[in-house]
């Protein structure tokens, strides 16, 4: 289908720019968002005529969004959410949970805004493109932990789970007696030599 846009569409095109998109996403979401109108004669003098207005209204609503960036961009965001031993969250952190973070401390974002191509699943940080405009676009830093006390050695650029997986590993070494020689079993555990004597005599 060939529509108008009436505003800027990422990897699309600009206002009043006539291009060919597949029906389903132009009649699900370009049209009846007011993104776009359906390319035919009536609607092009329509646009025409009403061209210089879109713009200027586009234009505003850019400055605003320009504004609102300052505000917001690089802004850190911090969840505390549970998460098994390998850093994997029960649940997941989606654009809604984030938008309700951000006007919690008082930037207006609605979820639609936030670029997250799928849910957050892990523990970590993670940069997050938040779309004010179609023009203007942050990041946001995302820090999802499992403690404040994780949230904060990950905002010092701390790798918790690699450190975790190293805490691990140092786990399972085995106790070493340095006196030992190569192959000789460690005193502690050799059997006292008088049950070998009391055994071969019955």
């Amino acid at each position: 289908m060939d529509v108008i846009l009436l505003e800027r569409i990422e990897k699309l095109g600009a206002i009043g720019d006539v291009v060919k998109v597949k029906n389903g996403y132009a009649r699900n979401f370009l049209l009846p968002n007011g993104k776009a109108l359906r390319a035919n004669e009536s609607n092009r003098k329509v646009f025409e005529a009403n061209r210089a207005r879109i713009e200027s209204q586009n234009a505003e609503r850019r400055t605003a969004a320009e504004k609102e960036a300052k505000g917001i961009d690089g802004v850190t965001v911090q969840l505390i959410r549970q998460a098994s031993n390998t850093g994997q969250l029960y649940g997941s952190v989606t654009a809604r949970d984030l938008a309700d973070l951000l006007e919690a401390e008082g930037h207006k974002i609605a979820k639609n805004q936030i670029v997250l191509d799928r849910p957050i699943k892990a523990i970590g940080m993670q940069d997050v493109k938040v779309a004010l405009h179609p023009e203007v676009s942050v990041t946001i830093h995302v820090n999802v932990a499992r403690s404040p006390e994780e949230a904060e050695l990950q905002a010092q650029g701390v790798d918790v789970m690699a450190q975790m997986f190293e805490k691990d590993v140092a786990g399972f070494t085995e106790d070493r007696d340095p006196n030992a020689e190569p192959g000789e079993i460690p005193a502690d555990v050799a059997a006292p030599a008088g049950d070998g004597e009391a055994a071969s005599q019955g």
